[in-house]
Formats: C-alpha cells, structure tokens, sequence
C-alpha cells in the first residue's frame, strides 16, 4: 500500500506541475527564470549520457582509450561543435560508436 502510495502521490505532482502552465495561460515568467529555463534540455540530457559515457559496466569509472562510448561520444560532441545539425550528429555518432566497437573487437558477432 505504501508504494501505491507513492506512485499515486508522484502523479499528482507531475499533473499538477504540467496542468499549471494550462490553467493559468497567461502566466509571465521574470526574464531572470525565462533565460535559465534555457539551459534546462542541455543539463538534462548531459546528466542522461554524460554517466553512460564514463561509466559503461554502471559501476566502475572507464577513461581508457578502449572505452568507445567514451570515444563516441566525444566525436558526436565534436560533430555537434562543427556542424551544428542534430541528424549529422546523431548519425555521426552512431557511426562513430560501431566503428569504435567493430575496431576494438566490442561487437558480439
């Protein structure tokens, strides 16, 4: 029951944080939170992939030159850098990683 409870406690929290912005449409953030709101997509995904890069296994810290989700993802940052187009990073990155893994003899086959 206590989990239940929780589940239900956290969905009432995130509908009410989204219906806000609904309810009252005419809401003004100051420019202050208008321009910090600006970094919020660019801090969530480095905390989603930054870990994932450093540590692959999710325990240990892996900056070894075999590691090739830490090689991949600093060519797709690279990628990102000089192009500035989200599918050439995608795909470069990608490409990058298989790569790395086919080279590095990563790749279960």
């Amino acid at each position: 029951m206590e989990i239940w409870s929780l589940i239900l406690g956290m969905a009432a929290i995130t509908f009410a944080i989204r219906y806000s912005l609904f309810a009252w449409p005419n809401l003004r953030f100051p420019p202050v939170v208008r321009q910090g709101l600006h970094y919020v997509p660019t801090a969530v995904l480095t905390a989603i992939v930054v870990p994932g890069m450093l540590m692959p296994d999710g325990e240990h810290i892996d900056l070894a030159l075999d590691n090739a989700y830490l090689l991949a993802g600093l060519g797709a940052i690279l990628i990102a850098a000089l192009t500035r187009h989200l599918l050439a990073t995608i795909l470069g990155g990608l490409m990058l990683f298989f790569l790395l893994r086919w080279m590095l003899g990563q790749l279960p086959l």
